[in-house]
């Protein structure tokens, strides 16, 4: 059972870092194309900047998983240190509870704030809805869920290693 959730955290942590560097192609691409168009050609393209915000948001959601897998989101290094073994599986199920809290309030207010988004559109880019850009946090936040639960199933410490 273990094995297979972590299969499956796996592929979930894989697929949202290939949408955040998608999203991080994607801005990168319309703020060239940005700086072209308004500095080359003289001819700005007001949509591209609401569009490389949108996918700036999207790449830190979708980015946030990965960093709850690896451990490196709530740092509480010096008590993980200085705490015997058996504390140390206490404070990972303390922060993971933490963290599932504070996931499972952006997971709420995010589909809340999609579902109102729905009737609102983008400045700059009306054909499309809002519901678009607040739906990162839910969705970034689903990813969270299984990355937090991978995490306290099989804890990765990356940042102890490298730090000072």
């Amino acid at each position: 059972m273990k094995d297979t959730f972590l299969r499956i955290e796996r592929f979930t942590s894989g697929l949202a870092m290939a949408g955040a560097c998608a999203m991080l192609v994607v801005a990168s691409a319309l703020g060239m194309y940005q700086i072209i168009t308004r500095f080359v050609l003289e001819q700005p393209a007001e949509w591209s900047e609401i569009l490389i915000r949108l996918s700036l948001i999207w790449m830190v959601f979708l980015g946030i998983p990965l960093a709850f897998r690896q451990g490196a989101m709530i740092s509480v290094d010096v008590l993980y240190r200085w705490s015997p073994p058996r504390l140390r599986r206490l404070l990972d199920w303390a922060v993971a509870l933490a963290s599932l809290l504070l996931i499972a309030i952006i997971l709420w207010w995010g589909w809340d704030y999609a579902v109102r988004g729905q009737v609102q559109t983008m400045a700059g880019l009306e054909s499309v809805s809002m519901f678009w850009g607040y739906l990162a946090m839910p969705v970034g936040a689903l990813f969270c869920i299984v990355g937090i639960i991978g995490n306290l199933l099989d804890p990765q410490r990356h940042e102890l290693e490298t730090a000072q």
